[in-house]
């Protein structure tokens, strides 16, 4: 798989990552790694964060759009 961003900008490079989100595929360059709060409950809410956190790996388009909200 190679990177799309990359691809889109005539670079050839091998995708090292998927987006958690959009399912891009992502050079070490266009990777964002970062650690996301994690949710439980039930229905109907509230619901509660968990102390722990995961890492996930997103692309800068989706990780802008998570950052807006």
């Amino acid at each position: 798989m190679k990177c799309y961003i990359c691809a889109k900008n005539g670079v050839d490079s091998d995708a090292v990552a998927v987006c958690i989100v959009c399912g891009m595929g992502l050079c070490m360059e266009h990777a964002i790694r970062e650690d996301n709060d994690v949710w439980e409950g039930g229905y109907p809410f509230p619901a509660s964060r968990i102390s722990k956190s995961l890492p996930r790996i997103l692309c800068p388009d989706c990780h802008n759009a998570m950052k807006k909200n």
